[in-house]
């Protein structure tokens, strides 16, 4: 799993990211989500290595191996904006001063946060089975509180802890066969470290409160993403079930959105590793050409 890539911990500022990365092009940074590690990505980014580019994965701050911030009362040590800044300082010392970000479920969010706040920095967004944390809040019903009641389960003020630490597995299922079994291996050490299960709690309650006030300030003042932007969503997931086109939503947030669905479940760049890699690779090529 990731032979060809070099593993290390950068420098963010405040604190250290675990993140691979390998290839020589563009450069292009892979956001994993909940409850994953940066190693979701060991189908996809070979590929695009293969397809040109220089891939960077990283650990979110909070997740598997990356520096876990302490929690704050207000939530505000885990927002997007946080991590956001971590993200783009780390790839700045990485030598990329400007790059793509792809973004997976809670990935997607402190993407959204990058391009919005950084876009001297980000060049092209591509966001994976998500809207903004704003816009499901906004049209939560029982429908979606029944689906996604996770959400507001993991916002709880400490009842969670106890509850996931005391049994992982049973929360977090996963299955080596179509993990991989290292990319399982290392979602197995994450999910048994209570400072994970802290930082990815914390993940959710910055969501509903400061990252979803963050956004609501941003479409007051009229905000948008200048980037392009990709929107691809698992068909056999409940995106569209929930809201209709995506697209349509996303159009709300940025000046050139395109996308489309993948057949495939939730976790995509597992389990359609193939032709999540050709999209990718097909939206990304048009900045170097």
């Amino acid at each position: 799993m990731f032979e060809e890539f070099r593993a290390e911990m950068v420098d963010a500022g405040r604190l250290e990211l675990f993140v691979r990365h390998g290839g020589d092009g563009p450069p292009v940074l892979l956001l994993h989500g909940h409850p994953r590690t940066s190693a979701t990505w060991h189908r996809v980014a070979p590929q695009l290595v293969e397809q040109g580019f220089t891939v960077v994965c990283a650990d979110l701050p909070g997740y598997g191996r990356s520096g876990k911030p302490a929690p704050m009362p207000d939530h505000s040590a885990h927002s997007k904006r946080a991590g956001a800044q971590d993200l783009v300082t780390a790839m700045h010392e990485l030598g990329h001063d400007r790059f793509a970000v792809v973004g997976h479920d809670r990935g997607s969010y402190n993407a959204l946060r990058m391009a919005l706040d950084h876009p001297n920095s980000v060049t092209r967004v591509a966001l994976l089975d998500c809207l903004p944390i704003s816009e499901h809040l906004n049209r939560a019903d029982a429908r979606f509180a029944t689906a996604w009641w996770h959400w507001f389960f993991f916002a709880q003020p400490e009842l969670p802890e106890p509850v996931i630490t005391a049994d992982p597995d049973a929360w977090y299922r996963g299955d080596p066969d179509s993990m991989g079994q290292e990319n399982y291996d290392e979602w197995q050490s994450a999910i048994h470290d209570p400072d994970v299960v802290r930082g990815m709690l914390e993940d959710y309650r910055a969501g509903i409160t400061v990252d979803a006030d963050h956004e609501r300030t941003d479409r007051a003042a009229g905000r948008r993403a200048r980037q392009p932007l990709l929107v691809l969503w698992s068909f056999q997931d409940d995106l569209e079930d929930l809201y209709g086109d995506p697209l349509a939503i996303w159009k709300d947030w940025a000046d050139h959105v395109t996308g489309h669905g993948i057949d495939s479940g939730h976790h995509m760049a597992e389990e359609a590793p193939n032709q999540l890699s050709r999209a990718l690779g097909d939206f990304l090529a048009v900045e170097s050409r």
